[in-house]
């Protein structure tokens, strides 16, 4: 599958994976800090994500394909791959298919194993709006207020509306729901267990419980190379809510 992505400036190839219900231009802000400190970075829209193609496959094996075919295509030596939450998972699932072609992987605020369903409230907000009624976005988060209280959560979500047809007044969800909801267990799945010797940055989020003392000791079983660094006051989107604190970490590992 071609993957739709953003490129910012010249330099060392960095590849970024959003999280579930993401896209690529919520790491706008960051890319461009990136680019200036001399990276080439490559904010990359996963299958079924932002204004990647659509499709029924949807799993972290047919993602980290994905993802290879996108390095392939652009010939891209010696990168650098950081992921967030899902994407995390499918950086992850690309070191194990493909050892030793990153020359150092980010994890933001994941682990490998295998998680509980927690996005049900989420997915029940979405399925609430009901595009042929709602015509506006401020009508849609009406809609979402009934699900969902916490208003960051809200406007990540809201980000993802676009007009799919102008002249009928028509909206729609650029992620693909339906396959969402269906396939949500496949992200849930834990990474099959591999060894690598790839160096690994895990940051996380103090406010967060995506990684416990148990995730880091698996981390530390699966790369021979590996690096923890939390940042306090951050949840789980770490990068969004402390972003220097965020950068300045990433710096001095890949410096």
């Amino acid at each position: 599958m071609k993957l739709a992505y953003r490129e910012y400036g010249d330099g060392t190839p960095l590849i970024i994976l959003h999280g579930l219900f993401g896209q690529s231009d919520n790491w706008n802000t960051l890319a461009k800090q990136f680019s200036e400190r001399g990276f080439k970075v490559f904010t990359v829209d996963l299958r079924n994500h932002g204004l990647s193609p659509h499709s029924k496959d949807w799993n972290y094996g047919v993602m980290a394909e994905d993802v290879k075919r996108f390095i392939d295509e652009h010939r891209l030596m010696d990168f650098v791959l950081m992921g967030h939450s899902m994407g995390g998972k499918v950086a992850m699932y690309f070191d194990k298919l493909f050892p030793n072609l990153a020359s150092k992987i980010i994890i933001c605020d994941i682990a490998a194993r295998e998680y509980p369903p927690h996005h049900g409230e989420v997915l029940q907000a979405l399925h609430a709006v009901d595009f042929t009624i709602v015509k506006t976005r401020k009508e849609a988060e009406a809609e979402m207020n009934k699900h969902i209280s916490d208003f960051g959560t809200k406007q990540f979500l809201l980000k993802n509306i676009y007009w799919k047809d102008t002249e009928n007044n028509i909206m729609a969800w650029r992620f693909n729901l339906e396959v969402i909801s269906e396939k949500y267990d496949h992200i849930r799945e834990s990474v099959p267990f591999y060894k690598s010797s790839v160096p690994c940055l895990v940051i996380k989020g103090s406010n967060s419980n995506y990684i416990n003392a148990e995730d880091q000791s698996d981390f530390s079983k699966r790369y021979s190379h590996v690096e923890f660094n939390t940042i306090e006051g951050a949840g789980h989107w770490v990068h969004a809510e402390k972003q220097k604190e965020f950068f300045d970490i990433v710096m001095g590992f890949l410096a």
